[in-house]
Parts: structure tokens; sequence; C-alpha cells
């Protein structure tokens, strides 16, 4: 069950319609959660910026772009963020960023904006500086972390920080599908590609909202859910999941397919799809366990989705791409 201050914390979520950021780096299933806000008529997207992480950065920013022009959303501008972890961070492997780069079976229109100027972190830090707003995270926490170095007092503008990311009590995800070899069993990507921006994050004071492995491995995405998606969309957003969940049938028929960045994106609009726990979380760095989302002792940092329903996270995800 929640505890007073976490249902409190969830009402005052539910009631929030502050501006959103979304920070992404630009995966499938990154594409399929910002497909899901943009079809959304409470969600007003002001900006995305693009982190280093599945996709390379330019790439990922061409295809957020195409994106946003099928969404009829050409006035979102998009930051591009650093290429590479702030220190001695890891990698993707190869084949899902290429995967993430080309989105093979996945078609987007053309369009010819281009990114803004300005990186990623100097738009973030300056944008908070000017106003309250609600941040989505669904990559490693580069970019938010180079921002808050700049500036340390915009965190005191962020009126929810979603992230999507790390393991708790569940086990780590770095060695799924047998393409990374590691003896790392505790850490999720997002947090191993660069758990120095997470520890920078997660000690920065934010009203963070965590949507690990524990919540993403109760809402798999199976065959029977595909089925459902290609019965009853209609509009060109949802026809575009339905290609990208196309392209991971593979992985969908081998049970190993979840909707991670999807439920983090719907927990930002329904926070009744999972379950919070408020919880001291801290990012291990040694060896054998980097990137780990690690229980601390202390006041809370993180309200903390140890479950979800994955019922809710349907009938939004569903109710969204089917109108």
């Amino acid at each position: 069950m929640l505890c007073v201050s976490a249902l409190l914390f969830v009402s005052l979520l539910a009631q929030d319609t502050t501006r959103l950021i979304v920070d992404t780096d630009a995966g499938s299933d990154d594409l399929m959660a910002i497909a899901f806000l943009l079809s959304r008529k409470d969600v007003h997207i002001d900006a995305i910026t693009i982190t280093n992480g599945l996709a390379h950065v330019n790439a990922g920013a061409s295809n957020v772009l195409r994106l946003l022009e099928l969404g009829k959303r050409g006035d979102v501008p998009v930051y591009v963020g650093r290429d590479a972890p702030m220190k001695d961070g890891a990698e993707f492997p190869a084949e899902w960023r290429r995967s993430a780069d080309e989105l093979t079976g996945v078609q987007l229109p053309r369009t010819e904006r281009k990114p803004a100027r300005s990186p990623a972190a100097e738009f973030l830090a300056a944008r908070l500086k000017d106003g309250p707003a609600r941040v989505l995270a669904l990559g490693p926490l580069t970019n938010l972390a180079e921002a808050f170095e700049r500036s340390p007092k915009i965190v005191e503008s962020i009126r929810q920080l979603v992230i999507m990311g790390g393991a708790v009590h569940a086990r780590g995800n770095l060695d799924d599908g047998g393409i990374f070899k590691t003896d790392n069993k505790t850490a999720e990507w997002n947090i191993f590609v660069d758990p120095e921006a997470a520890r920078i994050v997660f000690g920065s004071g934010a009203p963070i909202q965590l949507i690990p492995l524990d919540a993403t491995n109760k809402v798999p995405i199976d065959l029977a859910f595909l089925g459902k998606l290609q019965s009853s969309v209609r509009t060109p957003l949802g026809r575009f999941v339905t290609q990208v969940l196309e392209t991971e049938r593979d992985a969908i028929q081998r049970s190993f397919y979840y909707a991670w960045d999807p439920l983090a994106a719907v927990a930002l609009v329904d926070p009744s799809a999972v379950t919070f726990t408020p919880l001291r979380l801290e990012i291990r760095q040694n060896a054998s366990e980097t990137g780990r989302t690690a229980l601390g002792s202390g006041k809370p940092n993180a309200q903390v989705a140890l479950g979800a329903y994955p019922s809710v996270f349907r009938r939004n995800f569903l109710g969204a791409l089917e109108k």
C-alpha cells in the first residue's frame, strides 16, 4: 500500500498541467512513449532534448524531428546533447544502436527541420531558469546532470522529474538478449551508460519519480497486445507504434519485451498506473555493480515505482492511440 505522503504525491502529479520537456535517447520504445504523449490533448510538450544512449545523438534528433512531423507538432524544438557519457561511462551494443539510428521497417515523413543550435544542457539550464516544467527522462541522464552542474538551483523549477531507469529489487537487464557479456547482474542500461550523471541527478534534490525495471517487468508487451493495437488504431501515430512493435516481434515472441518508456509516459499522465514507495537510492560505481540503483539510508530522494497495473497502462496507451 502507498503511504500517506506517497498518496499526496500522486494526487499532486495528477493535477499538474505544467509544460513538459522530454529528454530521450531516441530508442524505439522512447519513440513509442513520445507518440503516446503527442496523442494526448492534455499534454503540451515544450521541447525535446536528445541524450547519448541507444541512438547516436544526431540520428536520434533526426528521427524525433520526423516523428514530430508525423504528429503535426513542428513547433516543438529539438536540442542535441553531447555524444558521450560524462565520464567512465559505457555504450549500448552496436547492433542496438544501429537499429535505433536506422529504424528499419518504420515509416516516418521527411522534414526539412533541423535541431536547435543550442546544446541540450545549455537549453535545459536556461529554460528551467525561466520557469517551472515537468521533465520526462527516457535515457541516460547526461543532459540533466550537465544542466544541474551549470545551474544547481534550476532543480527548484522542476515540478516533476519522471525517470525510466534503474533496478531496485529486480535483476538488471544488461545481458538481455545475450549480446552484451557482463558479470554485472544488478544494473539497468539507462543508469549503466552514465552512472556519474545518475549520481548527480539523484543527489540534486529534484522531485524524482522513478520507473525502474521493478515496475516495467510487470507490464510485458505480448502478441495479444500487438494484435489489439493492429486491429484498433487508426491514427498515424498509432500506426507508427504498430510498425515499431512489428520490428520487435522476435523479442515479443521470446517474452522479453516490456513497456519500458511507454510505462513511464503513462505514469506521467496517470500515476495510478504504478505504485510508489519513497526510497533512498544510491548509484553504485564500483566495477562489479556499476550503475546499480542500490537502497541507501537516510531521507528518501525518490518516489520509486515497485509495482504496476498492466490494465491501467493498456487503457491509457491504447486509448490515446485509437483516437
